[in-house]
């Protein structure tokens, strides 16, 4: 995405707790004369700051023109992940853009290669398969969040349906009450002028 010198963008994760998430950037800058994106922004570096749900910083730190960032979250919900340039120029000034490709990977946990193929057949074996029983666990501690979410999304729509049902009975009384009151009031009013 592109983003200014000195503006902040945010993105929003919904993530399950106790699930480490993974962030890998790179920051390019505008560069006026080749008339395209350079790279490499030496010198430039992005603030990272990641929120809870409630509201709670969990990460706060500086990183350089490229880098990994990793947190792991212990509430499930929304977190937001923001990112803005550490640049110093007068926002009047700084009217660079930048181009910051953001990689975010949710609960998972890669293999090295590079491990795996130094170890002996069966170490890699067993490594893989522990790798795959991580990977189960994330995945169910995922369905068990999706349906957390899932029960508070039915309870909501059950309350807002049982809130409309009572207000259409509500504006039905009020609706007859408002139909008899206007009725007797105009057989009173036809009875006192003698029409009837």
């Amino acid at each position: 995405f592109h983003s200014g010198e000195r503006e902040e963008k945010c993105i929003i994760e919904d993530v399950p707790s106790d699930t480490l998430v993974i962030g890998n950037y790179q920051v390019q800058r505008w560069d006026i004369h080749k008339q395209e994106f350079l790279e490499s922004a030496p010198g430039l570096g992005m603030f990272v700051t990641v929120t809870t749900p409630s509201a709670e910083v969990l990460l706060s730190k500086l990183y350089g023109p490229q880098g990994t960032f990793s947190f792991t979250s212990y509430l499930s919900g929304e977190h937001i992940i923001c990112l803005q340039s550490n640049s110093t120029r007068f926002v009047a000034f700084a009217g660079s853009k930048l181009r910051i490709h953001l990689d975010i990977r949710v609960g998972e946990h890669f293999l090295d290669e590079s491990v795996v193929q130094a170890k002996d057949k069966v170490n890699e074996v067993s490594f893989r398969l522990e790798h795959l029983i991580e990977q189960i666990h994330h995945i169910s501690k995922e369905q068990n969040y999706e349906r957390e979410r899932e029960e508070k999304f039915r309870k909501t729509s059950e309350e807002t349906n049982s809130n409309i049902l009572w207000w259409a009975i509500v504006q039905t009384l009020i609706l007859i009450s408002i139909g008899t009151w206007q009725i007797k009031s105009l057989r009173d009013f036809f009875i006192s002028k003698k029409l009837v």
